[in-house]
């Protein structure tokens, strides 16, 4: 089992949203969320709009607005940023005709705008025209900035930012997921010295540059009460200012998680890479087919070395037996670019994998699951179910596609097609999560005798599903000859082994009931085994699960400093990717650390306490280990006063009995 469960059940759930979202895939039905649906075509024309003025066509720009979202123009500090930096892309051009009509555009329009605008517009009027004499090419100038081509960027993520927020364009729950783990990974291990694990996917992923925020209309920027709590919460939530909280939360009109919302998605995210991800993710959970044909240049993105993690690596179950790090970029034995020429489809997660009446343990379904692998017929008809990857064709221009180098070492089985490879992987899977235990065991078995040599947890694991689907059925004796002939030996050489198989036996107890088959954390085990034979194959489990293991993790470690429970876990679907019903078999994999939490909306207490990064590795700059009741409000009073992190308040109030007025006194004394 992973070191750090993942539901993958409900990531299956969020990247098929995701993917029909933003039009990916050819499907006409529609996502889970119609908010979605509707927001696709914003989404586009704010793209569009975004592209134009980063390729300094101001005018096709001001078009689309005019069309679709005329309020911009209506409001004067947005057109007069437009306008002046059309002034700008037209003397850019520095023909002489140009050059008039940027005279003619100034005195028509620019000026009379500036004079409306804001307080400070004027100013910047005349400022911009000493672009007249300086050249852009002068990187001395007083209006170097203004020159600067990244001002196109500027705006476009500025118009980008209140369009999104007009027409409730979010990005797909998944997106905006993705972004704030992310961001959390990266404040956790810079704040705990840690060295990411992820961080040559996340520093190319995740990109430094944010749009924009966007600007409050002038009506709302008269004093407003929010309060305190949702104004620190937002703050910490999205590395903002208290100020920047406070004008965001303005914007928002008071709402908070739009404010969030607006937050999360003024990050920026590599679409390009973005896409591959999920589509690899979705090739290797049997969504996708193998292989996807680009018509692009590959963006290529290589582990580091495997020396290169720290301290982190012993809490997140992250590989890189096969990494290999290189300046330049080289090609891997084994990579996903080289499946081509097979359709992309994709299929749902939503077909039925837990069907408990054709999992009978008995031989009478071994025939069922060879003919699976050995009649490729049954194979076709199963991709049949899935649909096509279409890809973003609207942004063929602008993206490129996204190969991951993969050091492809095989062993034990020979395989040379990669579309078998992946056929056989995910019928282990299908089988293993319809709990057809014995039959997995048979079929790795016979394609790879040392497997399970080699994975005895995995046995394990599997022999104790057909165990208790045995006691199900009311077969005691066929439940004890697996448990003397299997259980009993592996447990011997394992002592980890002996609690679970005590566990496992209480079942004999309670032989009726039907907990004993439904409980069975099936899909966690199909994945655990997935990702074991497909390595076996010399296929690399995808990056997308390396990246949510360790967000996952951090994102929890994060708010256990904080001492207090994430407000928008439940927004962005976090709380669902954590949970993991595993009843029977979670006492073979590292158990979830209990989270210490406090509403950040109520009076109630915050308890200090020890945390660890782990239950065996511990993370330095841990909070004190005297216990220290802090009352909320105290703990709000500090982190607004000395602007510091909830984390370190909490540690100051401990230190001083949890008087808020004594630490602020210290502190500036």
């Amino acid at each position: 089992m992973d070191s750090w469960p993942v539901n993958w059940e409900a990531l299956d759930a969020l990247i098929i949203d995701f993917a029909k979202s933003e039009n990916l895939i050819e499907d006409s039905s529609p996502p889970s969320s119609p908010s979605l649906t509707s927001s696709y075509h914003s989404r586009l024309i704010i793209r569009q709009i975004r592209r134009s003025l980063e390729v300094g066509n101001i005018d096709a720009a001001i078009d689309i607005l005019r069309v679709h979202a005329p309020f911009v123009l209506e409001d004067h500090r947005l057109l007069f940023r437009l306008q002046k930096l059309k002034f700008i892309e037209l003397l850019r051009k520095g023909t002489r005709d140009d050059r008039i009509f940027a005279i003619d555009y100034l005195r028509k329009s620019l000026a009379p705008c500036a004079l409306n605008a804001y307080p400070e517009a004027y100013e910047e009027f005349k400022h911009v025209l000493l672009a007249f004499i300086y050249d852009k090419d002068d990187q001395t100038s007083p209006v170097a900035n203004e020159w600067a081509e990244k001002r196109r960027y500027e705006i476009a993520g500025l118009v980008s930012s209140v369009l999104r927020a007009h027409f409730h364009a979010y990005s797909p729950i998944f997106s905006m997921a993705l972004r704030y783990l992310m961001s959390i990974h990266k404040v956790f291990c810079f704040r705990q010295g840690i060295v990411s694990p992820i961080s040559y996917l996340t520093e190319r992923l995740l990109l430094e540059e944010r749009d924009f925020p966007a600007l409050p209309p002038e009506s709302l920027y008269e004093a407003q009460v929010f309060d305190e709590v949702d104004i620190q919460a937002l703050a910490h939530a999205v590395e903002l200012t208290r100020q920047g909280a406070i004008d965001s939360l303005r914007f928002a009109k008071g709402d908070l998680f739009q404010a969030f919302q607006n937050e999360i998605c003024r990050m920026r995210l590599n679409d390009a890479m973005l896409d591959e991800l999920v589509r690899e993710y979705c090739v290797y959970r049997g969504i996708v087919e193998p292989g996807m044909q680009t018509s692009s240049e590959s963006l290529k993105v290589n582990p580091p070395e495997s020396g290169c993690c720290s301290s982190l690596d012993s809490s997140i179950d992250v590989d890189h037996s096969t990494a290999k790090h290189s300046n330049s970029e080289t090609s891997a034995t084994t990579d996903l670019s080289s499946m081509q020429g097979i359709d992309v489809e994709l299929r749902f997660a939503s077909e039925p994998t837990n069907n408990l009446e054709d999992c009978s343990p008995s031989g009478s379904h071994q025939s069922e699951s060879s003919s699976l692998l050995r009649n490729r017929s049954k194979g076709a008809g199963e991709r049949s179910k899935r649909k096509r990857w279409r890809g973003r064709h609207d942004d063929l221009d602008f993206i490129s596609g996204v190969h991951f180098n993969r050091d492809g070492k095989q062993e034990g089985v020979e395989c040379t097609s990669a579309e078998d490879k992946y056929e056989i992987v995910l019928q282990m899977k299908e089988l293993a999560s319809r709990g057809m235990a014995a039959e997995v065991v048979e079929e790795i078995s016979t394609l790879d005798p040392d497997f399970f040599v080699q994975n005895p947890v995995l046995l394990f694991q599997l022999k104790q599903v057909e165990f208790l689907k045995l006691v199900g059925l009311g077969d005691h004796s066929g439940a004890l000859r697996v448990a003397c002939s299997h259980l009993g030996p592996l447990a011997a050489r394992d002592p980890n082994l002996l609690k679970p198989l005590k566990e496992t036996l209480l079942s004999l107890l309670r032989p009726n009931e039907e907990a004993l088959v439904t409980g069975l954390p099936l899909h966690a085990l199909a994945t655990s085994l997935q990702v074991a034979f497909g390595k076996r194959l010399g296929i690399e489990e995808p990056q997308l699960m390396r990246i949510m293991r360790a967000t996952l993790h951090t994102h929890s470690e994060w708010f256990k400093l904080q001492m207090c429970k994430d407000r928008f876990e439940s927004l962005l679907r976090i709380d669902s990717l954590k949970e993991n019903n595993t009843p029977v078999l979670t006492s073979l994999a590292t158990s979830k650390s209990n989270i210490d939490s406090c509403s950040l909306g109520s009076s109630q207490a915050t308890i200090s306490s020890t945390t660890g990064v782990s239950d065996d590795s511990s993370s330095p700059n841990q909070a004190s280990s005297q216990d220290a009741i802090c009352d909320e409000n105290a703990i709000l009073k500090v982190m607004e006063f000395l602007a510091l992190p909830r984390a370190d308040a909490i540690h100051l109030l401990a230190q001083y009995n949890g008087n808020a007025e004594t630490v602020i006194q210290q502190i500036f004394a």
